[in-house]
């Protein structure tokens, strides 16, 4: 029975004949962890409080970033250094007293995946790389929730819903994660600030339709956005008898090393990297890499170095269009291209290089790529522009 102030706040609901008041008491039953707090969750938790949704668990470690409020309508400028988590706890309740908020300030492993999934009655992905994508599908097939997915990038998204009985999971349709340095990251190659927006309101739209039961949930459906032309397709997609976590035979009965799974190969003795092929970039809307581990150099020593005037080479390898927010005075060579343009650019092999990009993670596949070609002094500027801003220059922004 809803309390007449309920009534009240959700009279919209009920007068919607698919839903009601029942199916306003199943959501104010329902429980639903939120993975991410980001562009995606923004919308996926303002919209799971304001209609009622009765307990939200919101899981990020991060704080808040200057570079997050061009997207991530849940925060403000003051917001600016707290954990996310907290800060959508708070902002949440502001709107919707009558729901239960738990702010879970840690990132999501495969040491309390189980847990804390298990704790919810489906999931709503906002992750924004592969290895937690990885581990949210697996840790909900092992659990049996459902996983409401979305994935941005640049103009395009992703919605599906995943795990339901008789459906595919995200393995299914991705059995294995794209090749390392293959995909950028949001912040390395953009993203239209409305489209999490429009992607998280399609899940937080999936979420409550599965809760109340209403409609046709995208069960082996995976819905394709396109912002730039307004267009939205759908491809089909069914239940992978062979899938190795939720087919008829499973191999995966409990949960992996992710970023091993995802490609972070182990640096050899002599510093090389078992990345052999030259490094690439190819669009998906599905973001984040991870970079091998590889010989590093911090911004501050690579400042103490330009300090002593020592004779090395400043390789940027991020795209053109990123200079124009950060520029540190390296040569610049988009790693796409660098294949073709190393020998021109590094003609000596046994010269000093510093590799760099914005987070360190493309750099690092180059390094170990040219590590591989047989350079011998390159090093992977920890970080990249965000160790720069962080250790040196606090005026270099961060995008």
């Amino acid at each position: 029975m809803l309390l007449p102030e309920e009534r009240s706040r959700y009279a919209r609901h009920l007068l919607l004949p698919q839903l009601g008041e029942a199916g306003q008491e199943r959501l104010r039953d329902a429980s639903v962890l939120v993975v991410g707090a980001g562009g995606l969750g923004s919308p996926l938790l303002l919209y799971l409080a304001a209609a009622g949704v009765g307990r939200i668990g919101i899981m990020d470690d991060d704080t808040v970033s200057l570079s997050n409020l061009q997207r991530q309508v849940l925060f403000g400028t003051e917001d600016i250094g707290a954990p996310k988590a907290l800060v959508a706890a708070e902002k949440l309740q502001q709107i919707n007293p009558h729901v239960i908020l738990e702010p879970i300030v840690e990132r999501l492993t495969r040491e309390n995946a189980i847990d804390r999934i298990g704790f919810y009655d489906a999931v709503a992905d906002g992750t924004d790389n592969f290895a937690t994508r990885y581990l949210v599908n697996d840790a909900c097939v092992l659990t049996g929730r459902p996983s409401i997915y979305g994935s941005i990038y640049r103009f395009d998204g992703q919605v599906s819903v995943f795990g339901l009985e008789g459906g595919p999971c995200y393995r299914c349709l991705f059995p294995e994660p794209p090749p390392p340095g293959t995909v950028p990251s949001c912040a390395e190659g953009g993203v239209l600030g409305v489209l999490p927006g429009l992607v998280g309101t399609l899940q937080a739209t999936e979420v409550i339709k599965w809760i109340t039961g209403m409609g046709e949930v995208l069960k082996g459906r995976l819905l394709m956005v396109d912002a730039l032309t307004m267009e939205m397709r759908t491809l089909h997609a069914e239940r992978d008898r062979d899938c190795r976590v939720c087919g008829d035979s499973p191999d995966i009965v409990e949960l992996q090393d992710y970023e091993a799974f995802c490609g972070v190969p182990s640096a050899l003795a002599d510093g090389t990297s078992t990345v052999s092929a030259a490094p690439t970039r190819q669009t998906d809307p599905s973001p984040m890499f991870f970079g091998p581990r590889v010989p590093q150099i911090s911004a501050t020593q690579l400042k103490h170095m330009r300090e002593a005037e020592e004779d090395f080479l400043l390789l940027d390898v991020r795209d053109p269009s990123e200079l124009s927010i950060a520029d540190l005075g390296g040569q610049c060579v988009p790693m796409d291209e660098l294949s073709d343009r190393l020998p021109e650019v590094a003609p000596d092999k046994d010269a000093r290089i510093v590799v760099m990009c914005r987070s360190g993670a493309r750099s690092a596949h180059v390094v170990a790529w040219m590590l591989k070609q047989g350079y011998t002094d390159v090093l992977n500027l920890d970080k990249g522009i965000i160790g720069w801003s962080r250790d040196v220059d606090p005026s270099v922004p961060v995008y």
